[in-house]
């Protein structure tokens, strides 16, 4: 095998495994799980059945999400949806030993310190429910409705950057799906790429 096939042998084998375990499709029913909470709870998907459901996947020493975080924009994307009855699901796929890992207790506080206003913050250190919704960054969004249909997966909005300077100007995704989803309507961009750091299972 020359060098060449042997190069495209493996970036093959890369995308198959970093897809393999994925079965979350937009217009399906989104893949069941249970995970535990920063308090130690067990949460399931279907304990939010006939309720819209937002998975925000997040890693606090990400550059992209302290973009999100620092200037507010989560916080107030977070209380806005959970004032209107809305699940919204942090969740933290970061292994054991590597960048984002927290306990509960340091997920507590990063919460606290931060002002977050999810519903919870769930802790998957196998990367389990990550690979599951083939999750790939932090940030990466997921909207999943009250028929526990999955409807959008991608980018939290438009501009590719760390610069929290850039928010204003971009098209907020998650927005325009949730605005859509509220009124009945048909979600226009309902995958979108998902921009951030790489999620470090």
């Amino acid at each position: 095998m020359n060098k060449i096939n042997r190069i495209l042998l493996v970036c093959l084998c890369l995308s198959v495994s970093s897809n393999v375990f994925a079965t979350a499709k937009i217009g399906s029913n989104a893949p069941a799980f249970t995970l535990p909470d920063s308090n130690a709870a067990s949460v399931s998907l279907s304990d939010f059945k006939d309720r819209i459901v937002i998975l925000e996947w997040t890693n606090h020493d990400c550059p992209f999400v302290r973009k999100h975080y620092k200037s507010g924009n989560m916080q107030a994307l977070q209380k806005l949806y959970t004032e209107k009855n809305i699940i919204w699901l942090s969740i933290i796929s970061s292994a054991p030993g590597k960048q984002g890992y927290v306990s509960g207790t340091q997920a507590n506080e990063l919460t606290a310190s931060r002002g977050a206003q999810p519903t919870a913050v769930l802790l998957d250190p196998d990367g389990e429910v990550g690979r599951l919704y083939g999750a790939r960054t932090t940030p990466h969004i997921f909207v999943i409705d009250q028929a526990g249909i999955l409807r959008y997966n991608g980018a939290i909005d438009s501009i590719n950057s760390a610069d929290p300077a850039d928010i204003p100007k971009s098209e907020n995704f998650l927005r325009s799906a949730m605005d859509s989803l509220l009124a009945g309507e048909k979600i226009a961009k309902t995958k979108t790429a998902p921009y951030g750091c790489s999620i470090k299972y």
